[in-house]
């Protein structure tokens, strides 16, 4: 099996490394990722720019780009080996219920789904090495079972790992994406000569966050496993859209 492993946090990441280490033990792994940090970037490409991929050691390159970038590149034929799968992370923080429609990490992994392969995204609650050792672990557990349970052709599994010693896990939960309060307001940082400065404020707490949820999983110190599709469409009100608009 090869592995592309890709980020958001950029190739020189604690986590990314940490996770190419475990998943070597079953995999060979390429590491295509971002040469910088893009947290936050979402599923964004970049359409007006040229993309420089940079060799740095034996499978392992960077891009100038987005996750997304990195995941289209390596698979579009710039490598001579094709893989069988895209993992994304170990992303430096949660990415719970909305948080998946802004991480970078998650759409890398989208972006590998889009373009044909079985995708993961990967996260640790926690910014610090022993947490990533654990996501790395659990990780190649799911690799390996993924043999035997293939993932369907819409799907991307968002992982989330709490911070807890390998012992301490409470289990491995099949979860929902749940819903978070508002954002905290932004802060201003500086108003000057009519320039405006602020920055985002923190993500709000969990507020549907009852049992099944994501949420619900990392509070009981479980490992949080979401399967997540791509297609946004609300089938649900389509054919009462279709009633009201030819009225």
């Amino acid at each position: 099996m090869i592995i592309l492993l890709s980020n958001d946090d950029g190739y020189l990441a604690e986590g990314i490394n940490i996770l190419a280490s475990h998943l070597k033990e079953i995999a060979e792994v390429i590491i295509f990722a971002p040469k910088e940090n893009h947290s936050g970037s979402s599923s964004a490409l970049s359409l007006h720019a040229e993309l420089q991929i940079e060799k740095i050691a034996k499978n392992i390159y960077c891009v100038n780009g987005t996750p997304a970038d990195t995941v289209y590149l390596g698979l579009s034929g710039f490598l001579s080996k094709e893989p069988d799968m895209v993992i994304s992370g170990i992303n430096h923080g949660a990415n719970l219920g909305e948080d998946v429609l802004y991480s970078g990490t998650v759409a890398a992994a989208i972006e590998g789904r889009a373009l044909g392969l079985p995708s993961i995204a990967v996260s640790s609650i926690m910014k610090n090495t022993d947490s990533y050792e654990v996501a790395g672990k659990i990780t190649t557990q799911i690799v390996k079972k993924l043999s035997d349970h293939p993932l369907p052709s819409d799907t991307i599994l968002n992982i989330n790992v709490p911070d807890k010693s390998h012992r301490e896990l409470n289990g491995i939960a099949a979860t929902r994406l749940g819903t978070r309060h508002l954002s905290q307001p932004v802060i201003m940082k500086s108003n000057k000569n009519n320039i405006y400065n602020y920055k985002i404020g923190p993500p709000g707490e969990g507020k549907d966050a009852g049992p099944g949820t994501d949420f619900y999983a990392i509070a009981d110190n479980s490992v949080s496993i979401t399967p997540i599709q791509i297609d946004m469409t609300n089938h649900k009100i389509l054919s009462d859209m279709e009633l009201w608009l030819t009225e």
